[in-house]
């Protein structure tokens, strides 16, 4: 998975490359450094 650094918070959605269920992915970076990752199903 490439993320983004240019961007201090991102939010968005991917399918997951397992199971190709959605999964919701939050990135925190600060000064360029990732300093956050969250990873949710938000399969129903």
């Amino acid at each position: 998975m490439l993320l983004d650094d240019s961007i201090d918070f991102n939010k968005y959605i991917e399918d997951c490359e397992v199971c190709c269920n959605p999964i919701e992915i939050s990135v925190y970076f600060e000064k360029g450094q990732l300093s956050g990752f969250e990873a949710q199903s938000i399969e129903q």
